[in-house]
């Protein structure tokens, strides 16, 4: 049987991987971005399930013929969307080994491997980005693995929430107040939902153009005061490095001597840059980290590691133990029953679920079959490629740079006198004459949002946009694991023949 099952297993992955490698061999002739439409699925795949098994030959040619289609190509050279998910082959290999053991990793004993290995790698991880031993398991810190930065924030905002509560009784939940930026990711908002915050308690504070749409420590005291004077008792605060929509930085240092004096516990979500930081020159967008309670950033977005992967450190652990541990009887075990050891951390206390996936596992992959040298090469390359589209953009009078440049991410857009112009062209006949009860800047927010759809439709290229202070801009996120330079310059030029074409 076991035969059996290793020949069928051999048989379906050589099917499997020749597939895979000829998406990948084909990937820049697809439409980036997905052309059906809403319910073409359900139009091509039967009601009701097959009663009697069918071949994987049958499988994939389904998958190529009807789901193929319908998926928009985050791997294409030719994305430049949203942020990045950068895979590789060794992640791809990583995910490969994590999904055929399929290991529970619940504690220590359901597989040491699994514990272990994500003890290594988590420092590996936080030396890597410089991070204080306080983060690290070699310090008095450690790091855990989550899915996405919602669980991190989660975890986070739970530890910290039952750590007041405690002083102040959990009556009080209505009065803890929580704070970010308008630019910080819905995902926060979310979790404090989740965690019990009233929702009128979720400081979302005003950025300005003066600061670099980064969050002030001055707008953060001031709101604070405001909280204190109103009985209301300040919890937590989540800084950004690399936010959402422009990458925009907040400051740790300033940030965290305001929390400081009200005990606010401090937490750092670098989702996307955070992957840059590994490289020497960018270490600084987290200086301050030091002083920060948690700090978490995703390998899978910018690390050529697959979806998922959120890696969380903690400076104190035992906050997340004592707000999310269990210790049923069926769980027990004589590692669970003694002092735990450094190595045999029980994961499942760190985190929202209790299963959990092998996935250190893959990550070890990754950063062994690059090399922290080669990782680092290729951020610094998606930078430059970054930095060649924005000089294509600075280069054309009729486009701007809308804001700074930090990562890999250059927002840019039509200027408004070129907007103006091109719509004088378009309605020289009279009908231009709507448009004057529009302002300027609303005419070419919605000419730069018509310009996007237009350049995404055609299946070229496929960015996103994003409205800060008011402005639509175009986003270029480079950091595609097979995008080259020739892409970057391909992409310019779709920009510019779409605009003719305007």
């Amino acid at each position: 049987m076991d035969q059996a099952y290793a020949q069928e297993f051999r048989r379906q992955g050589h099917m499997f991987v020749d597939f895979m490698a000829e998406y990948y061999k084909n990937i820049d002739k697809y439409p980036v971005r997905s052309q059906v439409e809403p319910g073409y699925l359900k139009k091509r795949l039967p009601e009701s399930a097959p009663y009697s098994p069918e071949s994987v030959e049958t499988i994939l040619q389904d998958v190529q013929e009807h789901i193929v289609p319908g998926i928009t190509h985050w791997q294409s050279p030719n994305y430049f969307a949203y942020f990045p998910a950068t895979s590789s082959v060794a992640g791809i290999v990583g995910e490969m080994l994590s999904s055929g053991f399929n290991v529970v990793g619940l504690d220590w004993i359901s597989s040491p491997a699994a514990v272990e290995l994500e003890n290594i790698v988590m420092d590996w991880l936080g030396q890597m980005l410089d991070l204080p031993k306080s983060f690290l398991f070699s310090g008095n810190g450690g790091g855990v693995i989550q899915g996405t930065t919602c669980e991190a924030l989660l975890c986070t905002l739970t530890a910290a929430r039952d750590r007041v509560l405690k002083k102040i009784g959990r009556e009080n939940i209505s009065k803890l107040v929580v704070y970010s930026s308008d630019q910080t990711h819905c995902a926060f908002q979310k979790a404090a939902q989740i965690v019990g915050i009233d929702r009128k308690n979720i400081r979302a504070i005003k950025t300005t153009k003066s600061s670099s749409y980064g969050l002030s420590a001055e707008s953060v005291l001031s709101q604070i005061n405001l909280d204190v004077e109103a009985e209301l008792i300040p919890l937590f605060l989540c800084a950004t490095v690399g936010t959402t929509a422009i990458t925009a930085v907040d400051p740790l240092k300033p940030l965290c001597d305001v929390a400081k004096q009200f005990g606010i516990w401090v937490h750092v979500d670098a989702a996307y840059a955070g992957s840059a930081c590994i490289c020497p020159e960018f270490r600084h967008f987290i200086d301050g980290v030091e002083c920060v309670d948690s700090f978490s950033f995703n390998p899978h977005k910018w690390l050529f590691t697959t979806l998922d992967c959120c890696c969380l450190w903690v400076k104190d652990p035992s906050c997340l133990l004592s707000t999310l541990s269990t210790n049923p009887q069926y769980l027990k075990n004589e590692a669970t029953d003694q002092e735990p050891k450094e190595q045999e951390v029980g994961y499942k206390d760190w985190q929202i679920t209790l299963c959990r996936r092998f996935r250190s596992l893959k990550l070890w992959v990754v950063i062994r079959n690059f090399g922290v040298a080669n990782l680092r090469n290729f951020i610094r390359s998606h930078v430059g490629m970054a930095k060649l589209f924005e000089r294509l953009v600075t280069s054309d009078k009729r486009f701007e740079v809308a804001f700074p440049r930090n990562f890999s991410l250059v927002c840019f857009r039509v200027t408004p006198s070129a907007v103006m112009d091109k719509l004088r062209t378009k309605y020289k006949n009279g009908t231009y004459d709507q448009y004057r009860q529009f302002s300027e800047e609303e005419r070419t927010n919605e000419f730069n949002r018509e310009l996007l759809e237009s350049i995404n439709v055609s299946g070229k290229v496929f960015m996103t946009h994003a409205i800060v202070g008011g402005i639509y801009v175009l986003r270029f996120a480079a950091g595609n694991s097979m995008t080259m330079e020739s892409h970057v310059r391909a992409a310019w030029t779709v920009v510019q023949e779409h605009l003719e074409a305007f």
